[in-house]
């Protein structure tokens, strides 16, 4: 018996078929069967080029999804049920994810009866847009869960792709979740469900077709909302908690669609007479309503007031108007004020002693930049430094550091006459390159995933980039910061201009070979590590499919199966709610502190053990001090075929590679995280990525940019054999 059947389902919609089948193909899992419900002779057609590894049900023209669902897991023989419709696609090497957390809870809560799935959105205009389905994901944790103990998982969206269904509730319960309303079945296995579990991984691609290219819905269509809910509420009888979410659900979409659509008064007044009844009828004892002007129009709603609703609607809508014209009329005046200051700046000479720089989109004194300012101010006193910071960043600077707020007079004139102009990332396409001004551009890492033009061919990387403003920003650039030949290539590729390319290494870097010992000690004593312990530094990267950062690992769990001598040290964007309890009693202990908001990240590196990561640019950088590298790579697939990558890093690893949280245990429970096999992967790495490193990266730039001299002049790079890193924490306390 397979643990999976994947069961795709309906006709060829615009061709799509053919890409899902070929994607599942192309990763065939020896442990899951694909059947196809072939819904007419197009789909059955296509089917039927993929077979043998397909099975083919053939269905006539016409056929309903809930009864070619019905039909296709008629004919399936596995454990679990993942419906796929022919429409949607499947990411590469999701069958395996469910797969695997499908056989994990075969072993550990037999009673899950649905597994939840992440999932991305494409449309006709967007591809691959991440939904914002993690945070109830993650919230729930891996455990199994009674839904009366989570039920904000019901604000999942509705899609039944993303509900995988045990093959045994599936046939105790297919006659309520056969029917062609998709939320409704996606809601009704939820509230079915004895117990669920979550993966919170993107296995799923929702394909939303343009609604124009649909058959049109008749006016009358819309009641079918209505009666959606009136058939799954009555299934929260007792559960007060559900209900009050689901009873939520109902109010807003009723609210949405009444006011979204342009329907005739008639349908529009019956619509709303009917929803207004359907609230009244399911309002849960003591439900609060919410506050501001939803609460007014949920209010409305539940007395049936429609006269009051529409009055209320042309009321907003003209105040929306008469706001927004103000504001279009502020900025209008304040750009025209903008220009115009900003032009007379021009006109004036370049300052040979003024130097702008600024970090990740103006959020402070970090990174490249910081380190080459540092340098600066040591060999070019008489250079002025400003840096470029968001006002809500201002007060974080160190004390006395000069800087503009963004969009201020001052900002524009600093810009309008510096002679440098350095940047990790671009400065705003609206600064001018004056041709007596020096723009460089340091970047903020090695490239493993596509960057610049390179990400033309992956739309959900891209999001919707100018590629032609990219080109005019790259133009500006005279010289780029490369920390390794690889870069530099790769540079040359993503983002083609005449700018000049400095193998000088990163300068940010240059602290991993001067760090001392009492510097290690220190960085350690600041984030409360005690003598002795080991100290992992877990640094994800972030997600294009996915709309938050959401921790990869239960973390835990993770910390619990280390034991008492070993920290976490988390760089993430925020622990989620659901690992809140059992890490508020670990953060107590010392066993792992959040440093999501710690600067310098170098500091990190230096007080850091070992550092387990997934795709982050984090990786190269830590990788000069020598010390053992984990990657965990859960979703390798997914970001490979939606990010794109410059290389393969399942065999160019620095280190061991976990696909999953119990080979990464597993890893630091048997020592192999700092083994020979471990090492001889990172000194590998090494040669390749830390090629231009060692110490002096911030002087050969500052010489080179700053003082003009020549490149023979410049401080020649280091051997890597030559170079002496920063002592671990072993040694420094030796």
């Amino acid at each position: 018996m397979p643990q999976l059947s994947v069961i795709v389902y309906g006709p060829n919609a615009q061709g799509h078929l053919t890409e899902l089948l070929d994607s599942l193909e192309a990763r065939p899992l020896a442990d899951a069967e694909v059947i196809v419900a072939a819904v007419g002779d197009w789909a059955r057609e296509t089917a039927e080029r993929h077979a043998p590894e397909t099975a083919v049900v053939p269905l006539p023209e016409g056929t309903g999804d809930a009864a070619a669902r019905a039909a296709g897991a008629a004919r399936a023989s596995g454990r679990w049920l993942h419906f796929v419709h022919a429409k949607d696609g499947v990411p590469a090497g999701a069958p395996r994810l469910i797969a695997e957390r499908a056989a994990e809870l075969d072993e550990s809560d037999a009673a899950v009866d649905v597994l939840l799935l992440g999932h991305v959105t494409t449309t006709w205009q967007t591809a691959a847009a991440p939904s914002r389905d993690g945070r109830f994901l993650a919230g729930a944790g891996r455990a199994g869960l009674a839904l009366n103990d989570a039920a904000e998982l019901l604000r999942l969206t509705p899609l039944l792709g993303t509900r995988v269904l045990r093959a045994e509730f599936w046939r105790a319960h297919e006659e309520r979740l056969t029917t062609d309303d998709e939320p409704s079945a996606a809601h009704a296995a939820l509230l079915h469900a004895g117990r669920v579990a979550c993966l919170n991984q993107v296995a799923y691609e929702n394909r939303v077709l343009r609604p124009e290219s649909l058959p049109p819905l008749a006016p009358e269509d819309r009641f079918a909302l209505i009666e959606r809910y009136e058939s799954l509420l009555p299934l929260t009888e007792n559960r007060r908690a559900v209900r009050a979410v689901l009873y939520n659900l109902m109010v807003r979409d009723l609210v949405r669609t009444f006011a979204g659509q342009s329907l005739p008064d008639t349908v529009a007044r019956e619509f709303f007479r009917r929803a207004s009844l359907a609230a009244a009828r399911w309002r849960p004892e003591g439900h609060r309503r919410p506050g501001g002007l939803e609460g007014v129009r949920h209010t409305l709603l539940e007395e049936g007031a429609y006269t009051k609703y529409r009055a209320f609607q042309t009321a907003n809508r003209t105040r929306r108007a008469a706001r927004k014209a103000v504001r279009t009329r502020k900025r209008q005046v304040a750009a025209k004020l903008r220009d115009h200051q900003y032009r007379r700046a021009l006109g004036r000479p370049v300052d040979p002693n003024l130097a702008v720089f600024a970090a990740y989109w103006d959020r402070g004194v970090s990174c490249n930049p910081a380190a080459i300012a540092a340098k600066l101010a040591e060999l070019a006193p008489h250079i002025h430094r400003v840096w470029v910071v968001g006002k809500e960043n201002a007060a974080l600077l160190p004390p006395g550091t000069d800087h503009v707020i963004p969009g201020t007079r001052r900002y524009w004139e600093t810009l309008a006459t510096a002679k440098y102009l350095t940047n990790n990332v671009n400065f705003p396409n609206a600064v001018v390159k004056r041709p007596d001004a020096i723009h460089l551009q340091t970047h903020h890492g090695t490239p493993l995933k596509r960057m610049g033009l390179d990400q033309m061919d992956h739309p959900a990387a891209a999001k919707g980039l100018d590629f032609a403003a990219l080109l005019a920003r790259i133009d500006k650039w005279d010289y780029s910061v490369s920390a390794n030949s690889h870069s530099t290539r790769m540079w040359e590729r993503a983002y083609p201009a005449r700018y000049t390319s400095l193998d000088h290494g990163y300068p940010r870097n240059d602290v991993f070979y001067t760090a001392t010992a009492a510097d290690v000690r220190a960085a350690r004593e600041r984030l409360g590590i005690a003598p002795g312990r080991t100290a992992v530094l877990y640094a994800p990267t972030h997600r294009d499919y996915e709309a938050g950062f959401t921790p990869r690992l239960d973390l835990a769990a993770l910390a619990d199966r280390l034991g008492e001598d070993t920290v976490l040290l988390v760089r993430a964007h925020y622990f989620y709610g659901g690992a809140a309890s059992p890490l508020t009693g670990l953060r107590r202990s010392g066993r792992i502190i959040d440093v999501s908001s710690y600067d310098p990240v170098e500091e990190l590196c230096l007080a850091a053990d070992a550092l387990v990561t997934d795709y982050s640019s984090i990786m190269f950088d830590y990788a000069n001090l020598d010390r053992p590298v984990v990657v965990y790579a859960d979703d390798w697939e997914t970001y490979r075929t939606t990010r794109g990558v410059y290389f393969d890093l399942m065999t160019e690893a620095p280190g061991r590679v976990a696909r999953t949280q119990e080979e990464l245990t597993e890893i630091f429970s048997s020592g192999a995280w700092r083994d020979d096999g471990a090492a001889k992967a990172r000194a590998a790495f090494r040669r390749r990525f830390c090629e231009y490193d060692d110490g002096r990266a911030a002087e050969r730039v500052v010489r080179r940019v700053f003082l003009g001299e020549p490149e023979e002049a410049l401080p020649p790079v280091i051997p890597l054999e030559e170079r002496t890193p920063a002592p671990t924490p072993e040694e420094a306390t030796a």
